[in-house]
């Protein structure tokens, strides 16, 4: 049994832990700051640009892939300032229409190209391949300890945990300028912070989060985590230092609960089949936030501010 859950199953559920984590920590300071959809666009303007990128370089190389995302972002922020100013509509909407035409047309370009063969196509941008990132050279625990064995793990493994690390050491790092900047701008002017900076460098961290976690685990995990971890976390305490405890915590327990739900759910209710990984993550975490509207000890002081400690 536990050989079998090595090879099959370890992998997954670490990279799943490790994209949830480095999604829901930006997603703390993002829902403060009243802009959550921000990494619901992220995770749309990511897919035109991957795909452009892989049409134009023929690779899946991380820095391809980085800055294709990047290049899109800047696209998604020219038109967005286009249609503001032209059609003279409020912002949201003209967000709203931005990311959304762009995340249908890199659907359509997945529908009219040849990606599947890398593993690029409609179904792995929404619900990604996590299933399919197995270990094979895992024969069991021992193999934790073995350098050939290590040598061919899953790489999306070393690049999501790299990542998490740096939103860790990030929010570390930034903590007391980004808790300023999300609960006093105006105080921080005064300060001399660069509040400009500081939210682009978040918005920046959250992008790297939802570029890497993209193709393993799919833009549906994505949405999910930089929304709904935090969200729950934000009703069971009113400190931002606990706040961000908590949402790690949801966002590591939604994928694993998820993972095995979808794996092994079905079975236990009598089906043949497991489901999507990806759709089960993303279903548990919903249900997190629900439990923790109906029964978290700050659900009825959600407008209150949140302490700093």
């Amino acid at each position: 049994m536990g050989a079998e859950f090595v090879t099959l199953s370890l992998t997954p559920i670490l990279i799943g832990v490790f994209a949830a984590i480095a999604c829901a920590l930006p997603g703390n300071f993002l829902i403060l700051r009243r802009q959550a959809l921000i990494g619901d666009a992220i995770s749309h303007v990511v897919l035109p640009g991957i795909v452009v990128a892989f049409l134009v370089t023929g690779t899946t190389a991380s820095l391809a892939m980085m800055v294709g995302a990047a290049v899109a972002a800047v696209v998604a922020v020219v038109l967005i300032e286009a249609i503001k100013r032209l059609g003279r509509i409020e912002p949201g909407a003209a967000m709203g229409v931005t990311f959304t035409s762009l995340f249908a047309g890199g659907v359509l370009l997945l529908e009219q190209t040849d990606t599947s063969a890398v593993h690029l196509d409609v179904q792995h941008a929404l619900m990604g391949n996590l299933e399919s990132l197995i270990w094979f050279s895992g024969e069991g625990w021992g193999s934790l300890l073995d350098p050939v064995a290590l040598a061919d793990l899953p790489v999306e493994l070393p690049r999501m945990a790299v990542v998490c690390a740096l939103v860790i050491v990030f929010t570390i790092v930034l903590w007391r300028p980004l808790a300023i900047t999300t609960f006093d701008e105006g105080f921080a002017r005064t300060l001399g912070m660069p509040v400009n900076l500081i939210g682009f460098t978040l918005v920046v961290m959250a992008a790297i989060a939802a570029v890497a976690a993209f193709d393993a685990v799919g833009s549906i995990i994505v949405i999910a985590m930089f929304i709904c971890p935090p969200a729950a976390a934000r009703l069971m305490t009113n400190r931002l230092s606990h706040q961000v405890l908590w949402s790690a915590a949801f966002a590591a327990l939604s994928a694993v609960l998820g993972y095995v739900a979808a794996g092994y759910g079905p079975i236990w209710l009598g089906g043949d089949y497991a489901v999507s990984a990806a759709g089960m993550i993303a279903a548990v975490s919903g249900i997190v936030l629900g439990l923790a509207v109906l029964f978290g000890p700050h659900r009825a002081r959600v407008g209150e501010a949140v302490g700093e400690g």
